[in-house]
């Protein structure tokens, strides 16, 4: 019995004290000795010749594991016949070494894949996995180094390799090649015939047959009775008979819709071979038979530079025709053509061309917009560059290369004032605040600040008092222009303040309330775009550096925007912020004007190569719709600022007005129609139309052309 487990206490009580001091040292209590799986069975018993035995100094003493064989147990009995079997027992007994069979019992080993335990004993304690810190390598050396490799296995339930014996080998050969486990076992047994073959007089069982067997069943006349109302009602359909059709198809046949291919969507007919001609013909035309040079040449050509694979050929008759022989060889080329290049289906779709336009509105659904010529003004000697009508619409002024701004009536095309400048006019640009009687005037290298002195007293008196109440500031402030106040003659003629720059102007253009304008000179600096302030006299430049000959430049009618254009690009800048905000790309060679929808959210684009360029702010950086309806360059382009109208003027000498709706609904793109072709100026050294504005309440527009003549459509 080990030292450990329960039963040897009892014992050491009939030692020696001398031995119980010794033996207690050794022996210690440990939980395995719970598992070990032994009990006082009560064969423990100890005969008196083993007690003299003991008596006499004989005495073994186990290595702290076991007690003593010859050990004396008194008060026990024993029998005299079990004496040899008690002698051995402890020796061959191997119950105290670890048991390590698992014992969680016949459970699916998966439940426990990510846990570091396998189950629970009958205690309700873990029982770990073994530890297997086999990696890759340590394996490969095993398979390499252990002759048994190949019979190992590992046992999932205790995680040890098992090494298979030779008949647990042959066990699993038989089960791979699909036989019986068992050796001895003989599929082939022969068969017993319970039953004989022949037929005997006397039956086995001589059982008159029963009455059922001669009256139709019940049951089954229900159910056929059922099956037939299921048919007539339609609801069980018959299986239609199988259609013995030949699995094979003819490839290279003639397309059929019902045929197999024809249910292929994809499918492309294999391209017919031409037909044979002259040369082909076993009695061809002499002048189809080839010379002795040609038939040289022939010979000396690649395969694939020769129009033909053959050379023609003269018999008699037909039966003197010898067999082609490469007939089997252009055969398989023509098989391999078939399934080898690649055949693409071409979509032809057949449409009518009307069809492709898309539906417009009629041009008569969209009035009002103008339609013919009713006014020309004349008076200028020289081509009009610029035009610009007045807030109230009441008054035109025009400017022209003769030197002279003429003020005209628009309804009477009377010239009421003639303003004689120092040289061309390049560009003016009337004050959008109705409160003030304002004119901006580009000429040559300065801006005139213009008091027509037109329409209502009261109004433009109040413009020069104005003027007049500036109060210049105590320090004077460093500008890149010098601001004057005009006097004598000037005066009388109506300016007011003249703003001189150190080169030629080509723009001016105001601010929406009237107090700001912008100018553009020409000049590669970042000087080109000034911006001035009217009421304090102030002028500055918004930008450090040049990015490139800027053409125009416009102010946003609601927001804090200023939009420059150059040569290829529209930058919009925020002049609050003082950064750039968008850039626009114009998709064309040169910009030559611009201009921005009332609304602000949409801008069209006029350059010399005879394009216009309609940009969603909103959209996108590049143009909406380009449209090419001139057929030479485009100098202006104008937007209405009520109606959904807009206009270019061209060096065609016509001016196309478009209607250009604008949706409030974002999602809804614009709608932009032409509605109108404006012919009526002259071409003058092959410039047309150089200016288009439009009357601000009627759908009018004007036209300033190289002819030194206005136009009023309307």
């Amino acid at each position: 019995v080990p030292p450990d487990s329960a039963g040897p206490r009892p014992l050491l009580r009939f030692l020696p004290l001398e031995e119980q001091e010794g033996q207690s040292d050794d022996l210690t209590d440990s939980d395995e000795s719970v598992f070990s799986g032994l009990e006082d069975s009560g064969s423990d018993s100890i005969t008196e010749d083993e007690e003299e035995d003991h008596d006499s100094g004989v005495e073994e003493k186990s290595e702290g594991v076991l007690p003593p064989e010859n050990t004396l147990i008194k008060g026990t009995e024993h029998n005299p016949q079990e004496e040899p079997l008690l002698q051995n027992e402890y020796v061959e007994d191997s119950s105290d070494e670890e048991d390590i069979r698992n014992t969680v019992g016949n459970i699916p080993m998966e439940w426990y894949q990510d846990f570091p335990h396998i189950g629970y004993d009958l205690d309700g304690k873990k029982i770990y996995r073994p530890i297997r810190t086999k990696d890759e390598l340590d394996k490969f050396l095993e398979k390499m180094e252990s002759p048994d490799y190949w019979r190992t296995v590992q046992d999932k339930m205790t995680g040890v390799d098992i090494k298979l014996s030779d008949e647990q080998v042959d066990l699993v050969h038989r089960l791979q090649r699909g036989q019986f486990g068992d050796v001895n076992f003989n599929p082939y047994e022969p068969a017993i015939d319970f039953f004989s073959s022949q037929v005997m007089i006397h039956p086995v069982t001589n059982r008159p047959a029963d009455k059922r067997s001669f009256i139709p069943s019940l049951i089954e006349k229900e159910k056929v009775s059922k099956l037939v109302h299921a048919i007539k009602m339609g609801w069980i359909k018959p299986r239609k008979p199988k259609e013995d059709t030949p699995a094979f198809y003819d490839l290279w046949a003639q397309e059929d819709p019902n045929s197999i291919l024809g249910r292929h969507k994809m499918h492309v007919p294999a391209p017919k071979l031409p037909l044979p001609g002259h040369e082909e013909s076993y009695n061809p035309p002499p002048e189809y038979l080839p010379t002795e040079e040609e038939k040289l040449a022939w010979e000396q050509q690649e395969p694939s530079e020769r129009k033909l694979n053959f050379v023609p050929r003269r018999h008699d008759c037909l039966r003197r025709v010898p067999a082609y022989p490469r007939f089997i060889h252009e055969r398989f080329e023509r098989c391999l053509d078939l399934y080898l290049c690649p055949r693409q289906r071409k979509m032809r779709v057949n449409v009518d061309p009307e069809d492709l336009i898309p539906k417009l509105p009629k041009p008569r659904d969209l009035q009002p917009f103008p339609t013919v010529q009713a006014l020309v003004y004349r008076g200028h000697t020289s081509l009009v560059r610029c035009l610009s009508v007045s807030p109230s619409g009441q008054w035109l002024a025009s400017g022209s290369d003769d030197g002279t701004v003429k003020f005209w009536e628009v309804c009477t095309a009377r010239c009421v004032k003639t303003l004689p400048v120092e040289g061309a006019v390049k560009s003016l640009a009337w004050n959008p605040n109705p409160t003030v009687c304002l004119v901006g005037i580009a000429v040559e290298q300065s801006v005139l600040l213009v008091n027509p002195s037109l329409g209502d007293k009261l109004l433009y008196g109040a413009t020069d008092q104005l003027l007049d109440a500036y109060m210049p500031p105590e320090e004077e402030r460093p500008q890149p222009v010098t601001w004057e106040e005009a006097t004598g003659e000037e005066r009388s003629r109506g300016v007011r303040l003249i703003v001189r720059h150190g080169k030629s102007l080509k723009q001016v253009t105001w601010h929406a309330k009237g107090d700001y304008f912008a100018t553009v000179v020409q000049d590669n600096s970042h000087l080109q775009v000034l911006i001035h302030q009217a009421s304090k006299r102030w002028s500055q430049a918004p930008f450090r550096r040049s990015k490139g000959q800027v053409q125009r430049v416009l102010f946003h009618p609601l927001r804090p925007f200023f939009f420059v254009a150059t040569q290829r690009f529209i930058r919009v800048y925020n002049l609050l912020k003082q950064e750039l905000t968008k850039k626009l790309h114009a998709n064309c060679q040169w910009v030559s004007s611009v201009a921005l929808h009332p609304a602000g959210d949409n801008l069209i684009c006029g350059s010399y190569d005879s394009k216009l360029a309609w940009f969603d702010l909103d959209l996108s950086t590049k143009p909406y719709r380009v449209l090419r309806h001139h057929k030479a360059a485009l100098r202006a382009v104008a937007f209405h600022p009520h109606y959904p109208l807009f206009a270019s003027g061209s060096d065609d000498g016509s001016v196309i007005v478009c209607h250009g709706m604008v949706y409030n609904d974002l999602l809804q793109n614009p709608l932009i129609v032409p509605v109108k072709v404006l012919k009526g100026h002259a071409l003058t050294h092959d410039l047309g139309v150089l200016d288009v504005v439009f009357h601000p309440s009627q759908p009018w527009v004007f036209s300033a052309g190289a002819d030194a003549t206005v136009r009023l459509f309307t």
